[in-house]
């Protein structure tokens, strides 16, 4: 059987891109506390001492974006003006506007926020569902920010990325082919001491050792042989830019619309989310090894225009069957999935790095008292139903 290599990247928090996603986002879980009816259309650049925050925003609650905007950057680690950007010191700018009327129109009946086609997708090569490539680059990318939080390593600064390949036998995983780590750092730090540092205390403890030959795998860190200036001042950062970061690697197929800084009524959101919840359920009622489900709406029509389920010849029963089974156990209409998935609450800030999917589902507490989920789309329980429309 022939071998295969595929690659996948991921970046962390500190990179300008996600600073622009995180800062959208807690914009959007700010207004929803406040708000869960709220329109939020939210779109942040970063740059040398400076945030820019600007979009479509209709709510009755208020805001104060300049104190989100710090507050982030003040949690992502941009607390020294030597990084480029400083939370307490940094120029913030706002230009937020109201919706348009004209989509208002649409969303008021529960229709789509805009047309486009959405995917999802599972695969049962790794525990999370999820590409192996992308899930083993984001366990990198996670490791940085811990250790450099910790002060395990205290030379690193919050810029980062990582770039694993994985090779495949088929469409067995065989073993980590390549390791790429970029690592933002302090100027009184050798690079052998980062490359061993980051070897030893990021990649190997988070790669899985039966795929990781220490002799084999080719590791590349900080390969320019400096990595000093990063962040905001070594890019500028927007949102919107890491959507194949924020989903799956490349592996799956993606329709082009952003997530972060959107509320829920804007399907490029909601809808992505229930493909993949959907995608995750077909895999866990063992219909199929691999899923991907495509939706596509029309701006202010409720019901998708198309369903599409690919398996990639993996199904042990009929794409038509399984395609059928889902619309009658999922309701794709974007009301539907926000009732669903309960995505009219501030559950969004923490999908904003490390990837939307393959998360853990967490419990926690709501502004209003009671509870809500984070990660809801990754939840399953309706793999009963699947299987028995399925026949399985």
């Amino acid at each position: 059987m022939s071998r295969r290599l595929f690659t996948s990247e991921s970046v962390t928090e500190g990179h300008p891109d996600k600073i622009a996603d995180q800062v959208s986002d807690s914009v959007l879980d700010h207004i929803l506390a406040g708000d869960p009816n709220s329109r939020v259309a939210c779109e942040t650049l970063v740059t040398t001492d400076l945030a820019v925050v600007a979009g479509e925003i209709t709510t009755g609650t208020y805001a104060d974006i300049p104190g989100v905007v710090r507050s982030t950057l003040r949690r992502i680690g941009y607390t020294d003006s030597s990084y480029g950007i400083d939370a307490d010191t940094c120029e913030v700018v706002s230009r937020l506007d109201q919706q348009s009327a004209n989509i208002a129109m649409g969303l008021d009946g529960g229709g789509a926020g805009d047309q486009g086609m959405m995917f999802g997708y599972a695969t049962d090569e790794t525990a999370e569902l999820m590409p192996a490539p992308i899930q083993f680059a984001h366990r990198i990318t996670r490791r940085l920010a811990e250790v450099r939080r910790s002060g395990e390593l205290d030379f690193l600064r919050p810029d980062g990325k990582s770039q694993v390949t994985v090779e495949y036998e088929g469409d067995r995983l065989v073993r980590v082919h390549t390791v790429v780590v970029s690592a933002q750092h302090s100027p009184a730090v050798t690079q052998q001491r980062i490359h061993d540092e980051v070897r030893e205390v990021v990649v190997k403890p988070v790669l899985p050792p039966e795929l990781l030959e220490a002799n084999d795998c080719i590791v590349h860190i900080n390969p320019t042989g400096l990595f000093e200036i990063g962040g905001p001042h070594g890019d500028a950062g927007l949102t919107g830019r890491k959507i194949i970061v924020d989903t799956y690697g490349g592996a799956g197929r993606h329709g082009g619309g952003a997530f972060s800084g959107k509320d829920a009524t804007k399907v490029d959101r909601s809808a992505t989310y229930a493909a993949r919840w959907a995608a995750k359920h077909v895999v866990v009622c063992g219909a199929a090894r691999r899923c991907e489900i495509q939706l596509a709406y029309a701006i202010g029509v409720a019901e998708p225009v198309s369903v599409h389920v690919d398996t990639f010849g993996t199904a042990v029963v009929e794409e038509d069957a399984i395609a059928r089974a889902l619309a009658e156990i999922f309701d794709f209409r974007p009301l539907a999935i926000i009732d669903a998935l309960g995505l009219r609450n501030p559950i969004f800030t923490p999908t904003a790095a490390y990837g939307h999917f393959g998360r853990e589902p967490q419990c926690v507490d709501a502004p209003d008292g009671g509870k809500m989920w984070l990660f809801s789309w990754e939840r399953t329980g309706r793999e009963d139903d699947l299987r028995s429309a399925l026949g399985l």
